[in-house]
């Protein structure tokens, strides 16, 4: 009796998933988009722009785009970016829409189309007083370097060093390989020297120091000298029975002046 091969053995068979048809998959509703309340504007606001939070500055943050992801990013910002408005006299309405306009410029929009998108209807109005397309380039390109856009835009600059840390790191492969593997010994000890720059231990920074031997003030020195002066009084005044000691811990060191007292 022969012994069957196991390559004559049918591989296994996957079980077979009947198709359910789009109908029978339930729909998952999408999630209800936030809502800004005024309580979550004065909350974002400093405290001195606080008592200006209306309704209609949070009916503008949730209708400001029609795309609830941009929607969400721009009300986002307008809470990060809040610390603007202590650096001058801007109007939060101002502010909202130029937190608009950089956020749109954030997503990868040019100047124009943010401009368009943060002032729908201001652009509509531009476009059908038929003006031109150099005028409408102008008003965005003077918008764009205005100064709250550009306290704002500082607030979202990534450093180049965090920017470029891929590169930073691939620089770093190179040197190390040409520190290894290069023919010429000046250029291994080159290589070695610039590793040993770039990730060497950082230096302390300043010279902040505490210095605990400071010399005492003579005001120090004059109400140190009462104190033991009148400590001493009042031993002597307890060992005479002249006080108590309940009187000497109830007592209060105020200086009076005798010519002071009006009658």
């Amino acid at each position: 009796m022969s012994t069957p091969s196991l390559f004559s053995t049918p591989p296994l068979q996957a079980p077979t998933v009947p198709n359910l048809a789009p109908a029978a998959v339930a729909a998952v509703p999408a999630p209800a988009p936030a809502v800004f309340t005024i309580a979550d504007v004065k909350k974002a606001l400093p405290p001195h722009l606080r008592a200006s939070a209306t309704q209609e500055m949070a009916d503008t943050l949730n209708t400001i785009s029609s795309d609830p992801i941009a929607a969400e990013n721009i009300r986002d910002n307008f809470v990060g970016y809040s610390t603007v408005l202590k650096e001058g006299k801007f109007k939060t309405e101002d502010y909202i829409h130029a937190v608009a306009y950089v956020s749109f410029k954030l997503m990868g929009y040019n100047n124009e189309d943010s401009y368009a998108r943060a002032f729908p209807q201001r652009y509509a109005n531009l476009l059908s007083k038929g003006t031109s397309k150099k005028d409408i380039s102008a008003y965005v390109s003077a918008y764009h370097r205005g100064k709250l856009v550009n306290l704002i835009m500082e607030q979202c600059l990534v450093p180049t060093w965090v920017l470029n840390q891929d590169l930073f790191q691939r620089a770093l492969n190179v040197q190390a390989d040409l520190m290894l593997n290069a023919n010429s010994e000046k250029v291994r000890a080159e290589a070695a020297n610039s590793i040993l720059t770039h990730l060497k231990k950082p230096e302390a920074k300043g010279d902040f120091q505490i210095n605990l031997n400071t010399n005492e003030s003579s005001g120090m020195a004059d109400m140190r000298q009462m104190l033991e002066n009148l400590a001493n009084q009042q031993r002597d005044m307890i060992e005479r029975g002249q006080m108590k000691t309940i009187d000497v811990a109830a007592s209060r060191l105020i200086r009076k002046d005798e010519d002071a007292d009006v009658s």
